[in-house]
């Protein structure tokens, strides 16, 4: 009976101290984060500016606007012009650089607000994040309520999966009236679209895009090998996801040309659908191939604490174990690779909407640095620098109606810009750079966005991203 109770004492005083480490770590990254906070930074709280002598990218067309002036009115472009009256407005003057409009990444998996510093650091305004989960719907509440700042945020549904694809992080549909009740649901809680993945069978994908058209949600396909890939593209998804899967399902892994061109065509077929490429993550792999010490490298501290211990070192670890008994797979997985930059190249000349997306936060491909790789993968592929610059801007406002006030700089959109000291018209790389960021209209200088850099180095919550993703899979 003494060994019962006192069992039950230290049993109860082990949770009292555990559940006391949970709240202290909460408490403590809520502090951590307040350099994202609107109202305790008094620098993000305007809006109105007037920008003076800067060369405008506008995106709209493939032009440059020399000797500008913009004006910014409550976060939207109210005016551009050569001569604009100073008026009462707060003067940033732009010495004659570059201003485009912001970047978008359409193919993000966010872990934790420091990444939403690290994607403005890197001039990305806007994000479209492809596994929702609880906190993602919290984080857009906040972003949109204009209680913190970050690049616009959008996101899925949890990741739609049919009967027999199992795995912790896709929510398996057992029947099509589960699916529809499933889509119905997501529009309540706030979710932008939903995201289909493989495994989904055709019964139950009928019932989700039938389910989304009702509730006026798009899909985004990650296509599904229980269905011919040109069904994606018939029932009209907004975007299909991953070059990496026309190798794996239409072309059944084999680098056919004479398949790809019957792909291409399909794309030609269906000029409504655009395609995301994410060949950065995928060139990962033949990184982490190449590198055995690329798990202690600098860009994987930039990763999430929780992903970079275990996805990162899974994937990893999976590959070292590949290469060990596969003597062809460093080379199978480059000529996968020069394939994919094949794929881009022709259905960009067959005028296929292509629009940029990373995969940014699994495995070690890092929020905001990784877009600029993506970027030089199509330049590779074939693009100039404006078509190339396309896929982050005005490409991507024609997929999704959220984004349609985004993407160029032009009277009525959104003030999401990025400023840099030279053309990117004639060197890309001006853009892992930038000397200014607006979101919204909000002044972000280069000192700030080097400190949301440092922010995220310097994190330590990898109990916080344990928690949320605990609470993801008790929730879903």
């Amino acid at each position: 009976m003494n060994f019962i109770k006192r069992f039950l004492q230290v049993l109860g005083v082990a949770v009292m101290l555990l559940l006391a480490i949970l709240i202290f770590s909460l408490l403590q990254e809520r502090h951590n984060l307040a350099f994202l906070s609107i109202e305790q930074n008094d620098s993000f709280q305007q809006n109105s500016y007037l920008i003076k002598n800067v060369n405008i990218i506008p995106m709209s067309e493939d032009t440059l606007l020399r000797n500008q002036m913009i004006l910014i009115k409550e976060g939207v472009i109210a005016e551009i012009s050569q001569n604009i009256p100073a008026g009462d407005w707060t003067i940033i003057e732009g010495k004659g650089a570059y201003m485009l409009p912001g970047l978008i990444d359409m193919h993000v998996h966010v872990w934790d607000e420091y990444e939403l510093g690290l994607y403005l650091a890197n001039g990305v305004t806007a994000v479209r994040n492809l596994w929702g989960q609880p906190m993602h719907l919290r984080m857009k509440e906040a972003i949109h309520e204009e209680k913190i700042i970050g690049p616009l945020f959008f996101t899925s549904s949890p990741k739609l999966t049919g009967p027999v694809f199992i795995g912790d992080d896709n929510l398996q549909m057992r029947s099509p009236q589960q699916a529809a009740d499933k889509v119905k649901e997501y529009k309540l809680r706030g979710y932008d679209f939903i995201k289909t993945y493989n495994g989904l069978t055709r019964d139950i994908y009928d019932a989700i895009v039938k389910e989304g058209r009702v509730q006026g949600l798009d899909i985004v396909a990650h296509p599904s090998s229980e269905l011919p890939y040109e069904y994606h593209l018939e029932t009209e998804a907004v975007t299909v996801e991953h070059a990496e899967d026309i190798v794996q399902q239409p072309l059944a892994y084999r680098l056919d040309t004479n398949k790809l061109n019957e792909v291409v065509a399909m794309f030609e077929d269906h000029p409504e659908v655009s395609f995301c490429p994410t060949l950065v993550v995928f060139h990962n792999i033949y990184r982490m191939l190449m590198d055995d010490s690329i798990l202690s490298s600098k860009q994987l501290i930039f990763m999430n604490p929780l992903i970079r211990k275990v996805d990162s070192k899974a994937q990893f670890d999976r590959w070292s174990q590949t290469k060990s008994t596969e003597a062809t797979v460093v080379n199978r997985i480059k000529a996968q690779h020069d394939f994919h930059l094949l794929a881009i190249n022709k259905l960009h000349k067959a005028g296929v909407n292509i629009v940029a997306g990373t995969d940014a936060g699994i495995g070690i491909t890092p929020a905001g640095f990784s877009i600029h790789e993506e970027l030089d993968f199509y330049k590779q592929a074939g693009m100039s620098n404006f078509e190339v610059l396309k896929t982050a801007t005005i490409n991507a406002s024609k997929t999704h109606d959220f984004l349609s006030e985004m993407g160029a700089v032009e009277v009525g959109k959104i003030a999401n810009l990025v400023l840099v000291d030279n053309n990117p018209l004639e060197e890309l790389n001006e853009l892992r750079k930038p000397s200014s960021v607006f979101i919204q209209g909000r002044h972000l200088s280069q000192e700030v966005l080097e400190s949301f850099e440092n922010k995220a180095l310097e994190r330590n919550n990898l109990i916080v991203s344990g928690l949320k993703y605990l609470e993801y899979l008790l929730v879903e």
